[in-house]
């Protein structure tokens, strides 16, 4: 872990919209919601952990982890997850994941916070196969100014604003380990459990 620590945050704030308007992290991968594979994942990456919901509260603190709404009306996506991450977080760095990723790298808040420090970077964002993942990122507490400030201005686009600040981007070798689960037909195909 990072000195001074790292808070988590499962984003699972969105409308669905690919999965039917349905809260993607409630819907079942081998009998347990999304967001229950994403925590569980991430949950030994950090220090404390968050779950980011705006709707279904009460199921999402069912998987046993404080729940966290946006602060910005209007489900403004995953940089207003972020936000409000970073405006409760109880240590100086914060990891975010998508609830609909369940096998992201065990690694991948570790090697996000050493490029972090070796940087001097704000930010550190997940890169695999040719592409950025803006959403496995880790960010400063410090960073939150600027970003209520970018969501106070209308912008919602996590690239467009993490490419504003100091970030380095941190390369990881399987791309297959950020593939998500974005709709019914992908829960269907899936069926099972991805690699450990």
């Amino acid at each position: 872990m990072a000195a001074g620590g790292i808070t988590g945050v499962v984003l699972a704030g969105g409308l669905g919209r690919r999965m039917g308007g349905a809260d993607k992290g409630l819907q079942l991968l081998a009998g347990r919601p999304l967001a229950a594979w994403a925590s569980e994942r991430l949950a030994p990456q950090v220090d404390e952990l968050f779950v980011n919901a705006n709707r279904n509260r009460e199921a999402y603190a069912a998987l046993g982890y404080a729940v966290v709404a946006d602060a910005v009306r209007d489900f403004a996506g995953p940089l207003a997850g972020l936000h409000a991450a970073l405006a409760l977080a109880r240590h100086p760095l914060v990891a975010t994941v998508p609830c609909d990723s369940p096998w992201f790298p065990a690694d991948l808040v570790a090697r996000l916070a050493a490029a972090l420090a070796d940087a001097d970077a704000e930010i550190a964002v997940a890169v695999a196969g040719g592409r950025e993942h803006p959403v496995f990122c880790l960010c400063r507490r410090e960073a939150q100014p600027a970003l209520a400030a970018y969501l106070a201005a209308g912008g919602r686009k996590m690239m467009e604003w993490q490419a504003g600040q100091r970030r380095v981007l941190v390369e990881f070798a399987d791309a297959g380990a950020f593939r998500n689960l974005n709709t019914a037909d992908d829960l269907r195909r899936e069926g099972a459990p991805g690699p450990t």
